[in-house]
């Protein structure tokens, strides 16, 4: 068995226009004296990576893991969160989701979904230069506005939803088969991968696709109140990618797991700091190590009432110790016996 490899750090949250926020050389020292070990750098910020540039050019890659590493860190994964969501958006989202996609193609559903398509075939290249071997990213939504449908869902809509998707994420899925790249989906509330029984329908629509994996987020398992433990024991296989990110779920009597329209901090659900929350991460480090999870644990900061320098601060320290070196060697070996097939018989009783 391995270990796993932490604390990283998703950079999408912190990116801003001052320092040390504005550069990947300035955030990358900021990670560094704060005790992270690797960066989780998302794609669609100019001011941490060249997209096309990284899935062009190795050089540029070997520039780029220069930077990070002169701080004695390294890039985790890269993360297309952005526009994984814009290769499938159902047309109530379409103003909203414009502002994810440049100017050229707002207005413009589908040359949208083909430049997300082409972002998403410029990530398996970047990825496959900088010797990743996992990838972080949103699966977009087709059915999402009929997840609590009324009038209900026509027969047959959800098999064609499902089916549309893996059309459109097939040649994502090879291309990152091609790279040696796993694309982790983070099962997220507002996808139309939010839980396991969405993904295995998009994993048998996929023909089971080797490279359709998990960014495994307990947050919003603990919103849908939904079994995050377990939900490890069932899927371990295809988990490939860890925020580590807690919530908190406190009943009310005005509003309940949809939120009431409410803001973040007003819901009975809601995102919190790691340790501010009710997520079991010791259980869930456990269980990830009791399955050989060997990836990384990135601190993914979204709370309503922490700073997030204060949750950055905390969240190095906060992984390092729950991060489990996990044993080569059983507890009571000293006690064992050499292998003795006429012994076993003998304890059978079958001599």
């Amino acid at each position: 068995m391995g270990s796993m490899q932490g604390p990283g750090l998703f950079l999408a949250q912190f990116v801003g226009d001052q320092a040390p926020f504005n550069s990947l050389e300035a955030m990358t020292r900021w990670a560094s004296d704060l005790g992270y070990k690797g960066l989780q750098v998302p794609t669609n910020d100019s001011r941490l990576i060249d997209l096309e540039k990284a899935a062009n050019s190795k050089t540029y890659c070997e520039e780029l893991q220069a930077i990070v590493g002169q701080h004695g860190l390294q890039i985790s994964e890269l993360s297309t969160h952005i526009q994984g969501q814009l290769v499938a958006v159902n047309p109530a989202y379409d103003a909203l989701f414009d502002s994810f996609a440049p100017s050229a193609v707002r207005g413009k559903p589908g040359a949208r979904t083909e430049w997300a398509v082409n972002q998403m075939l410029l990530a398996a290249r970047a990825s496959a230069n900088l010797g990743l071997n996992a990838h972080a990213t949103f699966s977009g939504a087709l059915m999402w506005h009929t997840f609590y449908p009324w009038p209900q869902r026509p027969v047959g809509l959800v098999a064609e939803g499902f089916a549309e998707l893996a059309k459109r994420w097939m040649p994502i899925l090879n291309a990152f088969e091609e790279a040696g790249v796993d694309v982790c989906f983070e099962i997220h509330p507002g996808e139309d991968l939010h839980d396991g029984v969405t993904f295995e329908r998009f994993l048998e629509a996929t023909g089971n696709h080797s490279r359709a994996n998990i960014l495994y987020d307990p947050s919003h398992f603990v919103l849908q109140h939904l079994d995050y433990l377990a939900f490890i024991d069932i899927y371990h296989e295809r988990i490939k990618a860890f925020h580590v990110k807690d919530a908190e779920f406190i009943s009310s009597g005005r509003s309940g797991v949809y939120g009431g329209y409410q803001s973040w901090r007003d819901r009975p659900g809601r995102f919190r700091s790691p340790g501010d929350g009710q997520v079991d991460f010791r259980g869930i480090f456990s269980a990830l190590a009791r399955h050989d999870y060997r990836g990384w644990a990135v601190l993914e900061w979204e709370c309503c009432i922490k700073h997030p320098e204060d949750g950055a601060a905390e969240g190095a320290p906060f992984i390092e110790r729950h991060i489990i070196r996990t044993t080569d060697r059983a507890f009571d070996d000293f006690a064992g016996t050499d292998p003795d097939p006429k012994l076993n018989r003998r304890v059978l009783g079958l001599t």
